[in-house]
C-alpha cells in the first residue's frame, strides 16, 4: 500500500524524530515528550504522528498568530472533532439542531445556576453529616446532576433516570479521547460497542422524557427543533442534542471544580477567606486551579493554506495539517513563579499583571479572543458557588498522601487524576 503523502509545511522546521502522539504510539507522559521535543528543537517544531503531522508553536509571536488565525481556514472545532471521534459515535456529531455554543445566553445561565443549587442540596444529603468521599467522584456527580437539570429534561436529574444517564455518560464521555488517548485504540477495535450501548441508553431515558416536557425551558427549546420528525427520529435528535451538549459543557467542569477543592484544602488560609464569604478570591482560586491543571493542546486543522508566523519564520501550511501548542507548557513556563498556585495573581478574568509575559496569550485558564471559552463566566459561577457551599457546609481533610497528579496520558482539557484522591468530610458546627 502506498504512503499517503504528508501535508507540506514550507520551510520545513525541525522534525522532532522519536516523539509520536498517544493516539498514535505509547507514551509514558504527554506533555514531558512535547516539553522533551521544545527542550531540543526550540519552539516551534513538526511532529509526525500516525498519518498526522502537527507544527507546534511556543514562541510569542507562534501563539499570538496561533489565537489570530480565522476559523474558516485553520479550525479548531475541526481539531476538536477528529479529537473527539476517536471515542464518540459518529451519529452523535451529524444533524444536531441545538449545539453546544447556544446554552450560555443570560437567561440559561441564570436557570443552570438555580439547576447548580438543586444538585448541591442532593449532594448534601447523600453526603450526610460525614464521611470519605472521592474529590472528583463528588465534582463529576454533581456536575452531572446540574447538566441533566438544565438541559436533559423532566426526571432526569433524579431517582432512577438519573442513576442511569450517569452510568451512561461515565461510559460515553468523550473526553477520554484525550484523557486516555492510549485506550483509543481498543475503543476503535471493538466498533465503539461501549459506545453505542451507552449511547442507546441514554436515548431510552431522554426519549422517555421528550413526552414529559414543561412549557419553557431548554429542554423544551431542543425538543421544538425536533417537532416535525416522526416519533422515533424525534426522540434520537433530541436525545443525541443533550448528549453532545452535556459532554461539551459538563466533563472538563467537573474536573476543574475538583482541582479548585483540591487546592483550597491544601491552602487552608485561603479557604477561611472563602468560606467568610470573598467571592472574588472564590472566582480567582477557581481561574488557579484551572490554569494549572491545564492539559490542553490547542489544535487548528488546515482547512486552506495559511501564512504563519512564528516570529522568526513565516511557513506555508497547507490543508490537513495542524497548527497546535500545548497549554500546560506555556502556562506554566512563560513567566517567573508561574509553577505555583497563588490566586492574587488574576484580577476579575485577567492576569493582574502581564509584564513578565512576552505576550498575555501565554498564560491562559479559558482561551484567549474570539477564541475563548463561551461557558467561562457561568463556568467561574458555577465553581465559586458550589466550593463556597461544600466548604462552608464541611470541614474538609485531604486524605492524598501527595498532591494529585494528573493521569500522564492525556494531552487534552482539564487534568483527571491519575488515581484516587480521598477527602475526608464532617458537618461544620
Amino acid at each position: 500500500m502506498p504512503l499517503v503523502p504528508r501535508n507540506a509545511i514550507s520551510p520545513m522546521p525541525p522534525l522532532a524524530e522519536g516523539i509520536g502522539l498517544p493516539w498514535d504510539v505509547p507514551v509514558d507522559d504527554a506533555v514531558a515528550e512535547i516539553a522533551r521535543a521544545r527542550a531540543v528543537h526550540g519552539d516551534t517544531f513538526v511532529v509526525e504522528s500516525g498519518r498526522d503531522r502537527y507544527l507546534f508553536t511556543f514562541s510569542a509571536t507562534g501563539v499570538e498568530s496561533f489565537y489570530a488565525l480565522a476559523e474558516d481556514k485553520a479550525s479548531k472545532g475541526v481539531a476538536d472533532y477528529l479529537m473527539l471521534r476517536r471515542k464518540l459515535p459518529d451519529e452523535i456529531f451529524d444533524g444536531r439542531r441545538t449545539l453546544p455554543g447556544s446554552l450560555f445566553r443570560k437567561g440559561d445561565v441564570a436557570s443552570y445556576l438555580v439547576n447548580l443549587e438543586h444538585a448541591l442540596a442532593a449532594t448534601r444529603a447523600e453526603l450526610g453529616p460525614s464521611g470519605t468521599v472521592d474529590v472528583f467522584a463528588l465534582t463529576r456527580r454533581i456536575a452531572h446532576r446540574m447538566g441533566l437539570a438544565s438541559w436533559a429534561g423532566p426526571g432526569c436529574a433524579d431517582g432512577e433516570s438519573f442513576e442511569r444517564l450517569v452510568v451512561a455518560f461515565d461510559a460515553l464521555d468523550g473526553a477520554d479521547a484525550f484523557v486516555h488517548p492510549d485506550a483509543m485504540a481498543a475503543v476503535a477495535a471493538s466498533g465503539k460497542a461501549a459506545e453505542h450501548a451507552a449511547l442507546a441508553e441514554i436515548t431510552e431515558v431522554i426519549g422517555e422524557a421528550v413526552d414529559r416536557r414543561p412549557a419553557t425551558d431548554l429542554f423544551a427549546r431542543i425538543v421544538a427543533a425536533w417537532d416535525p420528525e416522526p416519533d422515533p427520529v424525534r426522540r434520537a435528535g433530541v436525545a443525541w442534542d443533550v448528549a453532545l451538549i452535556h459532554i461539551a459543557s459538563m466533563s472538563n467542569l467537573a474536573s476543574a471544580l475538583g482541582w479548585a477543592l483540591v487546592d483550597l484544602v491544601e491552602h487552608p488560609e485561603v479557604q477561611a477567606a472563602v468560606v467568610a464569604g470573598d467571592r472574588e478570591l472564590a472566582d480567582r482560586c477557581a481561574l488557579e486551579s484551572t490554569r494549572l491543571a491545564q492539559r490542553s493542546i490547542m489544535g487548528r486543522t488546515v482547512l486552506a493554506e495559511v501564512a504563519f508566523d512564528d516570529g522568526d519564520q513565516t511557513y506555508l501550511v497547507s490543508p490537513g495539517a495542524t497548527i497546535a501548542t500545548l497549554l500546560p507548557l506555556t502556562n506554566t513556563t512563560a513567566g517567573p513563579g508561574l509553577a505555583e498556585w497563588r490566586p492574587e495573581r488574576w484580577n476579575r478574568s485577567r492576569l493582574a499583571d502581564t509584564s513578565m509575559l512576552a505576550s498575555p496569550t501565554l498564560v491562559t485558564a479559558f482561551g484567549h479572543g474570539k477564541h475563548s471559552c463561551t461557558a467561562q463566566p457561568f463556568s467561574l459561577a458555577a465553581m465559586s458557588t458550589a466550593v463556597t457551599d461544600l466548604l462552608g457546609t464541611y470541614e474538609l481533610r485531604a486524605g492524598w498522601t501527595s498532591y494529585p497528579r494528573p493521569v500522564p496520558a492525556q494531552i487534552g482539557g482539564v487534568a483527571r487524576a491519575d488515581g484516587p484522591c480521598p477527602l475526608d468530610y464532617a458537618t461544620r458546627h
